[in-house]
């Protein structure tokens, strides 16, 4: 198997990277983001509380079936049997999955369905601690990133025509604490890998973004054929 792991901060372009980049393969993608949200939108579901511990975590994750499938090329989350992929970037959901995701019981959860998944297919896996953490061993890493008022008007434009859609700034205000917090977490801190390509997509197109990435993962490619 051939395994490319994508880490970066909130709107960078790994997600569309990552895609991006598994289309020009023919490799699966996941996104790891989508399931830490898919895993939220089933806690609020439940009531459970907004403040949650370790033990309410533990008693959460242990009755949590987690289930990535795909509708054509689109990623589905479900857990317990519910599709969740409708609510995934809601701006509650992507607060609270920032909340839930650093408790180490639950990332472990999500680690073992990204680690099966890598298992079984030539695949991108992109999120955040995936190229530390989750595939250690990949054979390409990049840490992708943009200054924060490009990454912020990526997904203001995004939401902008949605319900109750935040403003700009209040979304580079939430972007640059999530930030922070995501650098300083004691686990799964969004940091590059040591042997990881850091790439800045802020000055770049998409095209231009995937026909550099394209290069790295033949020359790897050409590597590993030759070792």
């Amino acid at each position: 198997m051939f395994n490319i792991a994508i880490d970066g901060f909130g709107g960078s372009g790994k997600s569309t990277i990552a895609v991006g980049i598994s289309e020009r393969f023919n490799f699966k993608v996941l996104n790891t983001g989508s399931i830490y949200r898919g895993l939220a939108c089933a806690y609020l579901e439940l009531g459970l509380s907004k403040e949650p511990n370790e033990q309410i975590i533990h008693d959460f994750i242990s009755r949590a079936e987690i289930d990535v499938f795909f509708v054509g090329k689109e990623q589905h989350v479900a857990v317990n049997g519910k599709d969740y992929t409708g609510s995934l970037r809601l701006e509650e959901t992507s607060r609270f999955a920032a909340i839930i995701s650093p408790f180490p019981e639950l990332r472990e959860a999500v680690k073992i369905v990204q680690q099966d998944f890598a298992r079984k297919y030539n695949c991108v896996i992109e999120g955040r601690g995936v190229g530390i953490d989750v595939l250690p061993n990949a054979d390409l890493k990049l840490f992708i990133t943009a200054t924060p008022e490009v990454r912020a008007m990526r997904r203001y434009n995004q939401i902008k025509d949605t319900p109750d859609a935040p403003s700009f700034q209040q979304i580079l205000k939430d972007l640059n604490a999530r930030d922070y917090a995501d650098e300083h977490r004691e686990h799964g801190a969004n940091v590059p890998a040591k042997d990881a390509v850091i790439f800045d997509t802020t000055n770049l197109t998409l095209e231009e973004s995937l026909d550099i990435v394209e290069k790295l993962v033949r020359q790897k490619m050409n590597n590993k054929k030759q070792s």
